[in-house]
């Protein structure tokens, strides 16, 4: 026979509903209404089962919030969402993933699997990692974005998405670091804190941290990153500057389409000339692909005003563009 619920625990469906997206476990709606009230509202269709041990209290297609708590109840006691899968619903754009990312506790094993569901296992799972309110449950933005790098396909991925978590002010770097410095086994771990190093050196975008590759590997001077400026337009932030060379280099993410914003571009480094300095401009796919040649030209100004006596201790052995080692 259906249970007849009194005001309280109706109450307490309804909202437990709410909070879920309609999404519940067999369990708790058993718990609620009774096996046969359950069994009545499946066979009828006003109900439907999305898996194992799931049902959705409507009829018709799965909304995307469903689906993640779907997934989430699925996979049973302790289960988050992770990875980039929790990092979007925090804010992080710009990186597409279709599957589904779940954490579960290390001394479990999900239920059976969901088509498209990634299920992952840790060890650390507490108040430091999972968010406490947030639905559906979910790790802290900061864990979202350290297992993303780990979980990514490559090495460019894995340091974009950390550097866009702050570029996109979803969290500091130094809160980042906090992070990984307490995943002493997660992977690309080094590559994590050399990434983080760069981006709190100014580094934000991919290009940024390809340039800080670049400087390292071909022994340059380091310069000063994302300097600010004030001339006749305003403010800008130049991408490196080398004070004692009057140097300065800029990436360009993209081509320019606007023609106001190149001779906008243009005038900046005009108003830099003027003032004595010299302007190299790279696109980023130069910095990317033809690291070697880019390392050449500004070699090649830094000798030029190390020779004219300008240069401080560390620049006195630049490579010239023959001895600089050629890409793997």
């Amino acid at each position: 026979m259906a249970r007849i619920l009194n005001g309280d625990f109706a109450s307490d469906l309804a909202e437990l509903c709410q909070g879920q997206a309609g999404v519940l476990t067999v369990e708790s709606a058993i718990r609620f209404l009774g096996r046969p009230a359950v069994r009545w509202r499946l066979a009828s269709g006003r109900w439907q089962r999305a898996a194992d041990g799931v049902l959705v209290t409507q009829s018709g297609p799965l909304t995307d919030e469903q689906r993640l708590w779907v997934a989430v109840l699925a996979a049973g006691d302790g289960a988050v969402l992770a990875g980039l899968t929790a990092a979007r619903l925090d804010g992080l754009t710009g990186f597409d993933e279709t599957r589904t990312h779940l954490i579960v506790p290390a001394s479990r094993r999900a239920r059976k699997l969901l088509p498209g569901v990634v299920v992952h296992r840790s060890r650390l799972l507490g108040h430091a990692d999972v968010h406490p309110v947030r639905r559906p449950p979910r790790t802290r933005i900061g864990r979202s974005l350290v297992d993303a790098a780990a979980w990514s396909g490559t090495d460019r991925t894995a340091r974009a998405i950390l550097a866009a978590g702050v570029q996109q002010r979803l969290i500091t770097a130094a809160e980042l670091s906090s992070v990984v410095e307490r995943r002493q086994r997660v992977p690309r771990r080094a590559l994590m804190r050399v990434t983080l190093a760069d981006v709190t050196g100014g580094a934000e975008a991919l290009s940024e941290l390809d340039f800080c590759d670049l400087v390292r590997r071909y022994r340059l001077p380091e310069p000063d990153r994302q300097v600010r400026r004030v001339d006749s337009q305003g403010f800008r932030w130049l991408d490196a500057v080398w004070e004692w060379a009057r140097l300065v280099a800029e990436i360009d993410g993209r081509w320019h389409m606007d023609a106001r914003a190149w001779w906008a571009d243009m005038q900046r480094d005009n108003e830099l000339t003027v003032d004595g300095y010299r302007v190299l401009r790279f696109p980023a796919f130069a910095v990317r692909d033809r690291p070697r040649d880019v390392a050449a030209q500004i070699a090649k100004v830094l000798r030029q005003a190390r020779d004219a006596g300008r240069a401080p201790a560390q620049a006195a052995s630049l490579p010239r563009g023959r001895d600089l080692p050629r890409p793997a």
